[in-house]
């Protein structure tokens, strides 16, 4: 970050002494005001819930505009990766800041493949949960276990041990998510083939069985492929904030991304799109798309309660450019499979079209996000609800990690600690 020409001035109504606070910029994106030193000029704190106004660190893998609705992967847009490279590409250059050569990419390829199995006595650690559990509470407890069965990657100050655990987590993660699947269905676990593609890997590993050869459909790998790509890293939200603070102090990286992952879990978050569908399924019970308009009625009534899930977006205040590409994925699985005229698939088209066209939401711009339609791509190519966060923590792993290794990296980085406005009583002594 470059210093600014310009300084901030902050004035006090009580006759307090001025305080000029230096300015920062970035390459692009609004300017920052450095209030690092403010609590010793002022013995005060600023106060912002939700920090959203708070730039917590200076970052080069991601950028979002809200207002353009544009996002970049170290500066490339999201448009561009999405229809041009794959998965484990993009993840190279989460990880590494460019593209891969051929050569790069070969051999970046190669090492994720050869990295896909978990060590055999973690089938017996999955034994200890319920078959019924949430595939979020099984995945959670999975990734945190990993430090305890590659205990020799787990100094995070060491580059090496970072370096080593990012392939061990990006390389796992299928299989941890397809093995917390099997678990709850009572199926074997399938084990990793090398010929497959990361995504073809996972849909092998998640649909295939013993009995019988499994065919990846590439329609289908494809828009796996894609998702992943789409939530490879959304900048400093929720989890990645999660697990920087977690990562601060000094904490294993496996430690740190199942601390992501627990982020994740929650409904405003990851859970989003298990949200939609559940708000789908839920009108269907109630008429289905003879229903749809009264629900809609009942959306823009503030006092009824009810929400429109899957719709707008918190750092969005254009369309989700993520949304458009799971869009066109969207018909693409459902002609592929059949399933354009499913009553379910055909409800979510009739509440995209009213989304799309009442003045309400459109002056609102609550315009169909990422995942709305990622929700139901991953209904028809057959992933439970309960399974949607497990894909996208697997999908956001790698935008974590290089996030978490930023963070370490850079010299200004210090043990996370928020402040905060005391309110309770003021000191008192026990009677």
């Amino acid at each position: 970050m470059n210093l600014s020409d310009n300084k901030a001035k902050l004035t006090f109504s009580n006759g307090s002494p001025d305080v000029d606070l230096p300015v920062y910029q970035g390459s692009i994106g609004p300017d920052v005001i450095d209030i690092r030193k403010l609590y010793a000029q002022t013995g005060m704190f600023t106060y912002d819930p939700g920090f959203l106004s708070t730039a917590s660190c200076q970052s080069s893998i991601t950028y979002i505009d809200g207002d353009k609705g544009e996002l970049l992967y170290r500066g490339y847009p999201i448009e561009q990766l999405a229809e041009k490279v794959d998965y484990l590409d993009t993840c190279y250059l989460l990880l590494k800041g460019e593209l891969p050569d051929s050569q790069q990419r070969d051999q970046f390829h190669k090492l994720v493949t050869n990295h896909t199995m978990v060590n055999e006595q973690m089938q017996f650690f999955l034994r200890g949960f319920r078959r019924d559990a949430h595939p979020m509470a099984v995945l959670t407890g999975l990734v945190g276990a990993m430090s305890a069965f590659y205990h020799e990657n787990t100094d995070i100050h060491n580059p090496d041990h970072r370096d080593r655990a990012a392939i061990q987590l990006i390389a796992k993660m299928p299989t941890l998510v397809a093995m917390a699947y099997k678990y709850g269905k009572g199926e074997p676990y399938m084990y990793p083939q090398n010929s497959l593609s990361y995504a073809g890997n996972f849909l092998r590993m998640m649909f295939g069985t013993p009995c019988e050869e499994y065919k990846v459909n590439p329609v289908i790998e494809k828009a796996m492929d894609r998702i992943f790509i789409l939530h490879a890293d959304h900048e400093q939200n929720a989890s990645t904030s999660t697990v920087r603070l977690c990562g601060s102090s000094g904490t294993n990286p496996f430690a740190a991304i199942a601390a992501g992952v627990a982020c994740l879990w929650g409904p405003a978050h990851g859970g989003a799109n298990e949200a939609c569908l559940n708000m789908l399924e839920d009108i269907q019970k109630m008429g289905g798309v003879a229903k749809v308009g009264e629900f809609m009625e009942q959306v823009k009534d503030k006092n009824s309660g009810v929400r429109l899930m899957g719709f707008g977006h918190r750092v969005y205040k254009n369309y989700d450019p993520r949304a458009k590409l799971m869009q066109e994925t969207t018909n693409e699985v459902l002609a592929a499979l059949g399933l354009e005229k499913d009553p379910l698939f055909a409800l979510a088209k009739a509440l995209e079209k009213i989304a799309l066209e009442d003045d309400y939401f459109v002056q609102r711009k609550l315009y169909p996000n990422v995942d709305f339609y990622s929700g139901i791509v991953q209904r028809a190519i057959g992933i439970p609800v309960n399974l949607f966060t497990g894909i996208f923590a697997l999908a956001r792993t790698v935008g974590w990690i290089a996030q978490l290794n930023e963070m370490i990296s850079d010299p200004e980085y210090k043990i996370g600690r928020p402040r905060q406005l005391y309110v309770g009583s003021p000191r008192r002594d026990v009677a």
